[in-house]
Protein backbone atom coordinates (compact mmCIF):
# COMPACT_ATOMS: atom_id res chain seq x y z
CA UNK A 1 0.00 0.00 0.00
CA UNK A 2 2.76 2.63 1.19
CA UNK A 3 4.61 1.38 -2.49
CA UNK A 4 1.42 2.19 -4.29
CA UNK A 5 1.15 5.54 -2.28
CA UNK A 6 4.58 6.65 -3.53
CA UNK A 7 3.70 5.83 -6.93
CA UNK A 8 0.80 7.66 -6.49
CA UNK A 9 2.93 10.73 -5.38
CA UNK A 10 5.03 10.23 -8.28
CA UNK A 11 3.10 10.56 -10.64
CA UNK A 12 1.90 13.82 -9.54
CA UNK A 13 3.80 16.51 -9.14
CA UNK A 14 3.82 17.20 -5.56
CA UNK A 15 7.00 15.78 -5.15
CA UNK A 16 8.96 18.28 -6.91
CA UNK A 17 7.67 21.11 -5.08
CA UNK A 18 10.02 23.20 -3.00
CA UNK A 19 10.58 26.41 -1.16
CA UNK A 20 11.31 28.33 -3.98
CA UNK A 21 8.43 27.69 -6.53
CA UNK A 22 6.21 28.22 -3.62
CA UNK A 23 8.13 31.84 -2.85
CA UNK A 24 7.43 32.56 -6.00
CA UNK A 25 3.99 31.95 -5.92
CA UNK A 26 3.65 35.15 -3.90
CA UNK A 27 5.79 36.65 -6.27
CA UNK A 28 2.92 36.01 -8.92
CA UNK A 29 -0.02 37.34 -6.66
CA UNK A 30 1.96 40.55 -5.92
CA UNK A 31 2.24 41.12 -9.38
CA UNK A 32 -1.35 39.97 -10.20
CA UNK A 33 -2.59 42.52 -7.22
CA UNK A 34 -0.89 45.24 -8.95
CA UNK A 35 -2.14 44.86 -12.21
CA UNK A 36 -6.17 43.50 -11.14
CA UNK A 37 -6.62 45.95 -8.17
CA UNK A 38 -4.10 48.99 -8.80
CA UNK A 39 -4.11 48.88 -12.38
CA UNK A 40 -0.86 49.01 -13.30
CA UNK A 41 0.24 48.24 -16.69
CA UNK A 42 -2.49 45.17 -16.42
CA UNK A 43 -2.12 44.38 -20.16
CA UNK A 44 1.36 43.39 -19.81
CA UNK A 45 1.54 42.35 -15.61
CA UNK A 46 -1.46 39.47 -15.87
CA UNK A 47 0.41 37.82 -18.44
CA UNK A 48 4.13 38.03 -17.08
CA UNK A 49 2.70 37.09 -13.69
CA UNK A 50 0.22 33.97 -15.56
CA UNK A 51 3.87 33.04 -16.96
CA UNK A 52 5.53 32.57 -14.17
CA UNK A 53 3.23 31.32 -12.51
CA UNK A 54 3.82 28.32 -15.13
CA UNK A 55 7.56 28.60 -14.70
CA UNK A 56 7.23 27.25 -10.95
CA UNK A 57 4.75 24.37 -11.93
CA UNK A 58 5.59 20.72 -12.74
CA UNK A 59 4.51 21.10 -15.69
CA UNK A 60 4.97 18.73 -18.66
CA UNK A 61 4.69 19.37 -22.81
CA UNK A 62 4.47 23.31 -21.92
CA UNK A 63 8.59 24.33 -21.90
CA UNK A 64 10.18 21.50 -22.63
CA UNK A 65 12.76 21.81 -26.25
CA UNK A 66 12.74 18.72 -28.81
CA UNK A 67 15.58 16.22 -29.07
CA UNK A 68 18.36 17.77 -31.70
CA UNK A 69 21.99 18.09 -32.49
CA UNK A 70 24.05 18.59 -29.15
CA UNK A 71 26.62 21.63 -29.78
CA UNK A 72 30.00 22.48 -28.43
CA UNK A 73 29.75 25.77 -26.41
CA UNK A 74 33.17 26.33 -26.81
CA UNK A 75 36.60 25.57 -28.88
CA UNK A 76 38.67 23.19 -26.70
CA UNK A 77 38.71 19.44 -25.12
CA UNK A 78 36.23 17.28 -24.32
CA UNK A 79 38.05 16.01 -20.75
CA UNK A 80 34.83 14.18 -19.14
CA UNK A 81 31.63 12.29 -20.74
CA UNK A 82 28.55 10.65 -19.47
CA UNK A 83 27.14 10.12 -22.34
CA UNK A 84 27.35 6.89 -25.15
CA UNK A 85 25.72 6.43 -28.09
CA UNK A 86 22.13 4.14 -27.01
CA UNK A 87 22.11 6.02 -23.93
CA UNK A 88 18.52 7.26 -22.86
CA UNK A 89 18.32 10.03 -21.11
CA UNK A 90 15.62 11.83 -18.92
CA UNK A 91 15.60 15.41 -17.39
CA UNK A 92 13.90 16.24 -14.03
CA UNK A 93 10.05 17.20 -14.34
CA UNK A 94 11.36 20.60 -12.72
CA UNK A 95 15.14 21.60 -14.53
CA UNK A 96 16.90 23.77 -12.52
CA UNK A 97 19.02 26.60 -13.65
CA UNK A 98 22.22 24.82 -15.72
CA UNK A 99 24.84 27.44 -15.97
CA UNK A 100 27.15 26.30 -19.43
CA UNK A 101 30.01 28.03 -17.65
CA UNK A 102 31.23 27.24 -14.46
CA UNK A 103 33.16 30.96 -14.54
CA UNK A 104 29.94 32.41 -12.93
CA UNK A 105 30.04 30.05 -9.77
CA UNK A 106 31.95 30.25 -6.73
CA UNK A 107 34.03 26.70 -5.58
CA UNK A 108 31.30 25.95 -3.18
CA UNK A 109 28.57 26.34 -5.53
CA UNK A 110 30.55 24.31 -8.34
CA UNK A 111 30.76 21.35 -5.81
CA UNK A 112 26.96 21.48 -4.71
CA UNK A 113 26.24 21.68 -8.92
CA UNK A 114 28.32 18.49 -9.60
CA UNK A 115 26.88 17.23 -6.37
CA UNK A 116 23.15 17.61 -7.27
CA UNK A 117 23.63 16.37 -10.78
CA UNK A 118 25.64 13.19 -9.22
CA UNK A 119 22.52 12.85 -7.45
CA UNK A 120 20.16 13.19 -10.54
CA UNK A 121 22.78 10.69 -12.34
CA UNK A 122 22.09 7.87 -9.78
CA UNK A 123 18.04 8.44 -9.79
CA UNK A 124 18.36 8.25 -13.96
CA UNK A 125 17.34 11.62 -14.53
CA UNK A 126 20.72 13.68 -15.05
CA UNK A 127 21.10 15.43 -18.05
CA UNK A 128 25.26 16.87 -18.00
CA UNK A 129 26.65 15.04 -20.61
CA UNK A 130 30.18 16.64 -21.26
CA UNK A 131 32.65 18.92 -19.96
CA UNK A 132 34.94 20.94 -22.12
CA UNK A 133 37.99 22.87 -21.13
CA UNK A 134 38.72 25.57 -23.27
CA UNK A 135 41.63 26.39 -25.69
CA UNK A 136 42.03 30.11 -24.39
CA UNK A 137 41.39 30.95 -20.97
CA UNK A 138 38.89 33.53 -20.49
CA UNK A 139 40.76 36.51 -19.43
CA UNK A 140 40.27 38.79 -16.33
CA UNK A 141 38.92 42.37 -16.56
CA UNK A 142 42.59 43.25 -16.22
CA UNK A 143 43.16 41.23 -19.97
CA UNK A 144 45.27 38.57 -18.13
CA UNK A 145 44.71 34.69 -18.60
CA UNK A 146 43.09 33.38 -15.50
CA UNK A 147 44.49 31.20 -13.00
CA UNK A 148 42.31 29.27 -11.49
CA UNK A 149 43.06 26.30 -9.13
CA UNK A 150 41.19 22.45 -9.87
CA UNK A 151 38.25 22.02 -7.75
CA UNK A 152 37.62 18.00 -7.50
CA UNK A 153 33.92 17.14 -7.48
CA UNK A 154 32.09 14.16 -7.98
CA UNK A 155 30.85 12.77 -11.64
CA UNK A 156 29.55 9.67 -13.21
CA UNK A 157 29.94 7.54 -10.04
CA UNK A 158 33.58 8.85 -9.94
CA UNK A 159 35.58 12.27 -9.07
CA UNK A 160 37.08 14.78 -11.74
CA UNK A 161 38.85 17.77 -11.21
CA UNK A 162 37.43 20.79 -12.66
CA UNK A 163 38.16 24.94 -13.03
CA UNK A 164 36.04 27.47 -12.87
CA UNK A 165 37.03 28.44 -16.78
CA UNK A 166 35.25 24.89 -17.79
CA UNK A 167 31.91 24.66 -20.16
CA UNK A 168 29.32 22.09 -19.32
CA UNK A 169 27.31 20.49 -21.95
CA UNK A 170 23.90 19.78 -20.68
CA UNK A 171 20.93 17.61 -22.62
CA UNK A 172 18.34 19.92 -23.53
CA UNK A 173 15.41 17.69 -23.59
CA UNK A 174 14.98 13.85 -22.82
CA UNK A 175 15.29 11.32 -25.30
CA UNK A 176 18.11 8.81 -26.91
CA UNK A 177 21.94 9.69 -27.91
CA UNK A 178 21.92 8.52 -31.63
CA UNK A 179 24.88 10.05 -32.62
CA UNK A 180 28.96 9.00 -31.83
CA UNK A 181 29.99 10.62 -29.26
CA UNK A 182 33.63 12.18 -29.05
CA UNK A 183 36.63 10.76 -27.35
CA UNK A 184 38.08 11.74 -23.74
CA UNK A 185 40.61 14.30 -24.62
CA UNK A 186 38.99 14.88 -28.63
CA UNK A 187 39.29 18.37 -29.83
CA UNK A 188 35.97 19.99 -30.43
CA UNK A 189 35.26 23.79 -32.39
CA UNK A 190 32.75 26.50 -30.90
CA UNK A 191 29.40 25.31 -32.59
CA UNK A 192 30.44 21.78 -33.96
CA UNK A 193 28.07 19.03 -33.15
CA UNK A 194 29.21 16.57 -30.83
CA UNK A 195 26.09 14.23 -30.38
CA UNK A 196 23.09 14.10 -31.47
CA UNK A 197 19.66 13.30 -29.81
CA UNK A 198 16.45 11.80 -30.58
CA UNK A 199 12.49 11.76 -28.99
CA UNK A 200 9.03 11.50 -30.74
CA UNK A 201 8.31 14.61 -28.60
CA UNK A 202 8.37 17.56 -30.82
CA UNK A 203 9.00 20.25 -28.13
CA UNK A 204 6.43 22.09 -25.57
CA UNK A 205 4.03 24.69 -27.06
CA UNK A 206 6.14 27.48 -25.31
CA UNK A 207 9.18 26.22 -26.28
CA UNK A 208 7.78 27.33 -30.27
CA UNK A 209 6.24 30.45 -28.49
CA UNK A 210 9.31 31.71 -26.99
CA UNK A 211 11.25 31.76 -30.14
CA UNK A 212 9.48 34.82 -31.01
CA UNK A 213 11.82 36.64 -28.06
CA UNK A 214 14.14 34.10 -28.79
CA UNK A 215 14.88 35.33 -32.55
CA UNK A 216 13.64 38.77 -31.66
CA UNK A 217 10.10 38.76 -33.43
CA UNK A 218 8.01 40.02 -30.89
CA UNK A 219 9.73 43.34 -29.72
CA UNK A 220 9.42 44.58 -33.29
CA UNK A 221 6.31 43.80 -33.44
CA UNK A 222 5.32 45.45 -30.96
CA UNK A 223 7.00 48.54 -31.94
CA UNK A 224 4.73 48.46 -34.84
CA UNK A 225 1.35 48.73 -32.75
CA UNK A 226 3.32 51.59 -30.74
CA UNK A 227 4.05 53.26 -33.96
CA UNK A 228 0.26 53.06 -35.13
CA UNK A 229 -1.01 54.23 -31.57
CA UNK A 230 1.70 57.25 -31.44
CA UNK A 231 1.09 60.89 -33.11
CA UNK A 232 4.00 62.08 -33.43
CA UNK A 233 2.61 65.59 -34.40
CA UNK A 234 3.53 67.54 -30.80
CA UNK A 235 7.37 66.64 -31.58
CA UNK A 236 6.97 67.30 -35.02
CA UNK A 237 5.47 71.25 -34.41
CA UNK A 238 7.82 71.66 -31.48
CA UNK A 239 11.60 69.58 -32.43
CA UNK A 240 12.99 70.79 -29.47
CA UNK A 241 11.40 68.22 -27.19
CA UNK A 242 13.72 66.32 -28.83
CA UNK A 243 16.58 67.29 -26.57
CA UNK A 244 14.50 66.30 -23.75
CA UNK A 245 13.51 62.90 -24.63
CA UNK A 246 17.75 62.87 -25.52
CA UNK A 247 18.23 64.26 -21.80
CA UNK A 248 16.25 61.28 -20.29
CA UNK A 249 18.16 58.70 -21.41
CA UNK A 250 20.77 59.80 -19.21
CA UNK A 251 19.74 57.26 -16.18
CA UNK A 252 20.81 54.46 -18.99
CA UNK A 253 23.70 55.55 -19.25
CA UNK A 254 24.88 56.10 -15.38
CA UNK A 255 23.32 52.98 -14.14
CA UNK A 256 25.46 51.31 -17.25
CA UNK A 257 28.51 52.52 -15.42
CA UNK A 258 26.67 51.73 -11.86
CA UNK A 259 26.54 48.10 -12.86
CA UNK A 260 29.80 47.62 -14.24
CA UNK A 261 31.33 48.81 -10.93
CA UNK A 262 29.39 46.54 -9.03
CA UNK A 263 30.47 43.71 -10.79
CA UNK A 264 28.79 42.96 -13.86
CA UNK A 265 29.91 42.51 -16.93
CA UNK A 266 29.43 45.24 -19.53
CA UNK A 267 26.70 43.01 -21.80
CA UNK A 268 25.03 42.63 -18.38
CA UNK A 269 24.75 46.13 -17.17
CA UNK A 270 24.11 47.48 -20.83
CA UNK A 271 20.94 45.19 -20.54
CA UNK A 272 20.37 46.48 -17.01
CA UNK A 273 21.18 50.38 -18.06
CA UNK A 274 18.18 50.10 -20.82
CA UNK A 275 15.67 49.80 -17.89
CA UNK A 276 15.92 53.32 -17.47
CA UNK A 277 14.20 54.84 -20.87
CA UNK A 278 11.32 52.63 -19.29
CA UNK A 279 10.61 50.54 -22.54
CA UNK A 280 9.58 47.04 -22.34
CA UNK A 281 10.22 46.09 -25.84
CA UNK A 282 13.13 47.59 -26.15
CA UNK A 283 14.74 45.72 -22.52
CA UNK A 284 13.56 42.41 -23.35
CA UNK A 285 14.98 43.42 -27.36
CA UNK A 286 18.96 44.15 -25.86
CA UNK A 287 18.58 41.35 -22.86
CA UNK A 288 17.94 39.04 -25.46
CA UNK A 289 20.82 40.18 -27.25
CA UNK A 290 23.69 41.23 -24.58
CA UNK A 291 22.16 38.95 -21.22
CA UNK A 292 19.77 36.56 -22.19
CA UNK A 293 20.55 34.54 -18.78
CA UNK A 294 19.39 38.14 -16.99
CA UNK A 295 15.83 38.98 -19.45
CA UNK A 296 12.81 37.77 -16.99
CA UNK A 297 14.53 40.18 -13.93
CA UNK A 298 15.36 43.01 -16.45
CA UNK A 299 11.53 42.85 -17.88
CA UNK A 300 9.70 42.55 -14.99
CA UNK A 301 11.33 45.51 -13.68
CA UNK A 302 11.24 47.58 -16.91
CA UNK A 303 7.26 46.80 -17.02
CA UNK A 304 7.04 46.95 -13.29
CA UNK A 305 8.41 50.26 -13.06
CA UNK A 306 6.25 51.73 -16.16
CA UNK A 307 3.44 50.45 -14.13
CA UNK A 308 4.47 52.45 -11.40
CA UNK A 309 5.52 55.97 -13.46
CA UNK A 310 2.26 57.54 -11.48
CA UNK A 311 4.50 56.75 -8.43
CA UNK A 312 8.05 56.89 -8.77
CA UNK A 313 7.71 59.99 -10.96
CA UNK A 314 5.98 62.85 -8.63
CA UNK A 315 8.06 63.35 -5.72
CA UNK A 316 11.35 64.00 -8.09
CA UNK A 317 9.46 66.42 -10.49
CA UNK A 318 8.40 68.13 -7.52
CA UNK A 319 12.37 67.69 -5.66
CA UNK A 320 13.50 69.55 -9.02
CA UNK A 321 11.12 72.24 -9.79
CA UNK A 322 9.90 74.87 -7.92
CA UNK A 323 5.67 76.12 -8.07
CA UNK A 324 6.47 79.17 -10.51
CA UNK A 325 8.29 76.96 -12.71
CA UNK A 326 5.61 73.92 -12.17
CA UNK A 327 2.58 76.87 -13.18
CA UNK A 328 4.12 77.55 -16.74
CA UNK A 329 1.57 77.71 -19.49
CA UNK A 330 3.21 76.75 -22.83
CA UNK A 331 2.11 78.25 -26.58
CA UNK A 332 -0.49 76.29 -27.98
CA UNK A 333 1.66 73.97 -30.60
CA UNK A 334 0.68 74.55 -34.54
CA UNK A 335 -1.15 72.36 -36.66
CA UNK A 336 1.36 69.69 -38.35
CA UNK A 337 0.23 68.52 -41.65
CA UNK A 338 -0.01 64.74 -42.67
CA UNK A 339 2.72 65.74 -45.71
CA UNK A 340 5.08 66.72 -42.49
CA UNK A 341 4.22 63.69 -40.60
CA UNK A 342 4.81 61.24 -43.46
CA UNK A 343 8.09 62.67 -44.21
CA UNK A 344 9.37 62.64 -40.50
CA UNK A 345 8.50 58.90 -40.22
CA UNK A 346 10.67 58.09 -43.70
CA UNK A 347 13.31 60.99 -42.47
CA UNK A 348 13.64 59.13 -38.87
CA UNK A 349 13.84 55.54 -40.23
CA UNK A 350 16.34 56.66 -42.51
CA UNK A 351 18.87 58.98 -40.23
CA UNK A 352 18.23 56.35 -37.71
CA UNK A 353 19.29 53.41 -39.51
CA UNK A 354 22.21 55.47 -40.99
CA UNK A 355 23.40 56.40 -37.74
CA UNK A 356 22.68 52.94 -35.74
CA UNK A 357 21.86 50.28 -37.51
CA UNK A 358 21.40 47.36 -35.26
CA UNK A 359 18.71 49.34 -34.35
CA UNK A 360 16.67 48.83 -37.91
CA UNK A 361 14.29 46.06 -36.48
CA UNK A 362 13.04 48.84 -33.67
CA UNK A 363 13.18 51.89 -35.83
CA UNK A 364 11.82 50.30 -39.04
CA UNK A 365 8.46 48.32 -37.59
CA UNK A 366 7.79 52.29 -35.28
CA UNK A 367 7.78 54.23 -38.26
CA UNK A 368 6.22 51.43 -40.67
CA UNK A 369 3.83 51.45 -38.57
CA UNK A 370 3.26 55.08 -37.77
CA UNK A 371 2.99 55.74 -41.54
CA UNK A 372 0.24 53.38 -42.08
CA UNK A 373 -1.54 55.72 -39.33
CA UNK A 374 -0.89 59.16 -40.94
CA UNK A 375 -1.16 58.05 -44.60
CA UNK A 376 -4.84 57.46 -44.47
CA UNK A 377 -5.37 55.03 -47.46
CA UNK A 378 -4.27 51.70 -44.69
CA UNK A 379 -7.17 52.23 -42.43
CA UNK A 380 -7.29 48.25 -41.93
CA UNK A 381 -4.33 47.70 -41.75
CA UNK A 382 -3.68 50.42 -39.31
CA UNK A 383 -6.52 49.12 -37.10
CA UNK A 384 -4.77 44.92 -37.00
CA UNK A 385 -1.81 47.12 -35.65
CA UNK A 386 -3.36 49.06 -33.05
CA UNK A 387 -5.67 45.71 -32.16
CA UNK A 388 -5.19 42.41 -33.12
CA UNK A 389 -1.41 42.44 -34.24
CA UNK A 390 -0.32 43.95 -30.84
CA UNK A 391 -2.70 42.25 -28.18
CA UNK A 392 -2.06 38.86 -29.70
CA UNK A 393 1.41 39.59 -29.14
CA UNK A 394 1.40 41.28 -25.85
CA UNK A 395 -0.10 38.10 -24.54
CA UNK A 396 2.81 35.78 -26.14
CA UNK A 397 5.54 38.27 -25.30
CA UNK A 398 4.54 38.44 -21.56
CA UNK A 399 3.99 35.17 -20.92
CA UNK A 400 7.00 33.95 -22.80
CA UNK A 401 8.65 36.46 -20.38
CA UNK A 402 7.63 35.57 -17.46
CA UNK A 403 8.01 31.51 -18.06
CA UNK A 404 11.30 32.25 -17.78
CA UNK A 405 11.04 33.27 -13.93
CA UNK A 406 11.88 30.16 -12.66
CA UNK A 407 12.16 30.61 -8.67
CA UNK A 408 16.11 29.32 -8.63
CA UNK A 409 16.79 31.95 -11.71
CA UNK A 410 15.17 34.67 -10.06
CA UNK A 411 15.37 34.44 -6.24
CA UNK A 412 19.19 35.28 -6.04
CA UNK A 413 21.12 38.77 -4.95
CA UNK A 414 22.15 39.29 -8.38
CA UNK A 415 17.97 40.27 -9.05
CA UNK A 416 17.34 42.47 -6.03
CA UNK A 417 20.44 44.07 -7.10
CA UNK A 418 18.95 44.48 -10.80
CA UNK A 419 15.46 45.94 -9.21
CA UNK A 420 17.66 48.66 -7.27
CA UNK A 421 19.22 49.36 -10.14
CA UNK A 422 16.29 49.77 -12.18
CA UNK A 423 14.70 52.03 -10.42
CA UNK A 424 18.05 54.51 -10.23
CA UNK A 425 18.22 53.85 -13.79
CA UNK A 426 14.39 55.42 -13.84
CA UNK A 427 14.59 57.97 -11.15
CA UNK A 428 17.62 59.87 -13.13
CA UNK A 429 16.17 58.88 -16.30
CA UNK A 430 13.34 61.21 -15.20
CA UNK A 431 15.77 63.97 -13.40
CA UNK A 432 17.54 64.02 -16.40
CA UNK A 433 14.60 65.28 -18.47
CA UNK A 434 13.73 67.77 -15.74
CA UNK A 435 16.90 69.48 -15.56
CA UNK A 436 17.10 69.42 -19.10
CA UNK A 437 14.01 71.33 -19.18
CA UNK A 438 15.45 73.61 -16.88
CA UNK A 439 18.63 74.09 -18.82
CA UNK A 440 17.05 75.14 -22.17
CA UNK A 441 14.19 77.99 -19.82
CA UNK A 442 17.80 80.00 -19.38
CA UNK A 443 18.51 80.14 -23.15
CA UNK A 444 14.98 80.53 -24.63
CA UNK A 445 12.57 83.41 -24.15
CA UNK A 446 9.98 80.52 -25.32
CA UNK A 447 9.83 78.60 -21.70
CA UNK A 448 9.30 75.26 -21.25
CA UNK A 449 7.59 73.62 -18.35
CA UNK A 450 9.97 71.55 -17.08
CA UNK A 451 7.31 68.94 -15.94
CA UNK A 452 7.04 67.50 -19.20
CA UNK A 453 11.19 66.73 -19.11
CA UNK A 454 10.34 63.43 -16.83
CA UNK A 455 8.23 62.56 -20.27
CA UNK A 456 11.13 61.91 -21.88
CA UNK A 457 11.22 58.58 -20.49
CA UNK A 458 9.62 56.36 -23.13
CA UNK A 459 6.40 55.12 -20.86
CA UNK A 460 3.75 55.97 -23.99
CA UNK A 461 1.07 57.83 -22.44
CA UNK A 462 1.59 57.21 -19.05
CA UNK A 463 4.44 59.56 -18.34
CA UNK A 464 3.31 61.81 -20.51
CA UNK A 465 -0.07 61.59 -18.11
CA UNK A 466 1.67 62.53 -15.10
CA UNK A 467 3.60 65.38 -16.26
CA UNK A 468 -0.03 66.39 -17.02
CA UNK A 469 -1.84 65.59 -14.04
CA UNK A 470 0.85 67.00 -11.82
CA UNK A 471 0.84 70.43 -13.74
CA UNK A 472 -3.35 70.77 -13.18
CA UNK A 473 -2.18 70.31 -9.31
CA UNK A 474 -0.37 73.82 -10.02
CA UNK A 475 -2.66 75.39 -11.97
CA UNK A 476 -5.45 73.71 -12.65
CA UNK A 477 -6.17 75.16 -16.00
CA UNK A 478 -2.70 74.50 -17.32
CA UNK A 479 -3.19 71.70 -19.87
CA UNK A 480 0.06 70.05 -20.40
CA UNK A 481 -0.54 66.91 -22.10
CA UNK A 482 -0.06 67.40 -25.76
CA UNK A 483 3.24 69.35 -25.03
CA UNK A 484 4.46 66.18 -22.71
CA UNK A 485 3.69 63.88 -25.91
CA UNK A 486 6.60 65.34 -27.80
CA UNK A 487 9.32 64.54 -25.29
CA UNK A 488 6.99 61.23 -24.65
CA UNK A 489 7.75 59.84 -28.06
CA UNK A 490 11.11 61.64 -28.68
CA UNK A 491 11.87 59.22 -25.58
CA UNK A 492 10.72 56.08 -27.84
CA UNK A 493 13.26 57.05 -30.19
CA UNK A 494 15.41 57.97 -27.85
CA UNK A 495 15.88 54.57 -25.84
CA UNK A 496 15.76 52.74 -29.22
CA UNK A 497 18.82 54.30 -30.20
CA UNK A 498 20.48 53.67 -26.86
CA UNK A 499 19.82 49.88 -26.91
CA UNK A 500 21.28 50.37 -31.09
CA UNK A 501 24.72 52.41 -29.43
CA UNK A 502 25.23 49.29 -26.63
CA UNK A 503 24.76 46.48 -29.50
CA UNK A 504 27.14 48.04 -31.51
CA UNK A 505 29.57 48.89 -29.21
CA UNK A 506 29.50 45.11 -27.44
CA UNK A 507 28.02 42.93 -30.12
CA UNK A 508 25.38 39.76 -28.72
CA UNK A 509 26.25 36.57 -27.65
Amino acid sequence: MLEQLQQLVHLTGFGVLEWRMVVMWVVVLVLLWLAVYKGFEPLLLIPIAFGALLANLPTENLVEKPAGPVRSPVTGTVFAAMASKGDVITIERVPHERPDHLIRLKPDEIRDLFANEARHFAEGNGSLLFVVHPDKPTPTDDGKPRDDEAITVPYAGGEIQVTPDDYLVWAASSGRIVADVPAIGSMVIDGQQITEMNSTHAGGFYHWISLGVILEIFPPIIFLGVGALTDFGPLIANPRMLLLGAAAQLGVFVTFLGAIALGFSSHAAAAIGIIGGADGPTSIFLSNALAPELMAPIAVAAYSYMALVPVIQPPIMNLLTTKEERKIRMKSLRKVSRLEKLIFALAVTILCILLVPPVAPLIAMLMLGNFLRECGVTERLTKAAQNEIINIVTIFLGTSVGITMQGDRFLRMETMMIIVLGVIAFGVSTAGGLLMARVMNLFSKNKINPLIGSAGVSAVPMAARVSHTEGLKADPHNYLLMHAMGPNVAGVIGTALAAGYFLALLGGH
